[in-house]
């Protein structure tokens, strides 16, 4: 069975039931007014309201986002029962989502959270998150070190991300002096020039890797994992 009508990203899971792929960097989880061209996950026209893509196979529901930056692994439903169901475990908090980040110094203590106050923001180029100390906290994460770059001043983290706000990973690392690598809007314009030259990066350093949630249909848990990107690798490879 092929699903190219729903999806040109490639696949890492399909049944009756769901659909998950592998997003690439600068591929749109859902179109955005005013970017109507540029490439999206899913094939079709999308309804904002619905969080639904009518592709030319089916119908689809998105159930997350990624940002468009951002590579990794995404889900949506085949019909609205699936929808509600997968729906109902991320606003529950059911859901695992693992990311991999190459980020500015170390962190301290090694393992840890953040847990802070987001807010957002228009502005004239869209949305930006911001951390507001004033504010209840509203996003959590909790983050581990893999490995340590000290020529570089950088650090590879897997991040457990615990909500779901836009921008948090990006907006909450910057915050805490841990820009994400290769980040545009909220990292540092003169360090991502130097990882350039000295380590070939020249896209955001965050990744999905893995999505654990269970089935909506059958008595088992979905672990879905998808590989860093070749291009991430060979960065890494010269930061080592």
């Amino acid at each position: 069975m092929t699903s190219l009508p729903f999806t040109r990203c490639p696949i890492l899971f399909e049944d009756e039931y769901l659909l998950i792929i592998e997003k690439p960097e600068d591929v749109l989880s859902h179109p955005n007014p005013g970017t109507p061209k540029t490439a999206c996950a899913f094939e079709g026209k999308y309804s904002l309201a619905d969080r639904r893509f009518d592709t030319p196979q089916s119908r689809l529901w998105l159930i997350h986002r990624l940002d468009q930056d951002t590579s990794g692994v995404l889900l949506a439903a085949k019909d609205p029962g699936s929808a509600e169901a997968c729906r109902k475990v991320f606003e529950q908090g059911e859901v695992e989502k693992n990311y991999l980040a190459l980020v500015s110094r170390k962190p301290m203590p090694p393992r840890g959270q953040w847990r802070d106050a987001l807010v957002e923001r228009r502005t004239g180029t869209g949305i930006r998150a911001f951390v507001d100390p004033s504010k209840r906290p509203n996003a959590l994460l909790r983050y581990t070190l893999k490995e340590n770059f000290p020529k570089f001043n950088l650090s590879l983290l897997e991040i457990g991300l615990m909500t779901g706000k836009t921008h948090q990973i990006r907006a909450q690392a910057a915050y805490h002096s841990h820009p994400v690598a290769g980040d545009r809007l909220y990292g540092n314009f003169g360090f991502n020039k130097e990882l350039r030259g000295s380590l070939d990066l020249r896209r955001l350093f965050l990744h999905a890797w893995q999505l654990k949630i269970k089935h909506p249909s059958k008595n088992e848990i979905l672990d879905i994992r998808s590989p860093l990107p070749e291009t991430l690798e060979r960065s890494l490879e010269k930061a080592r």
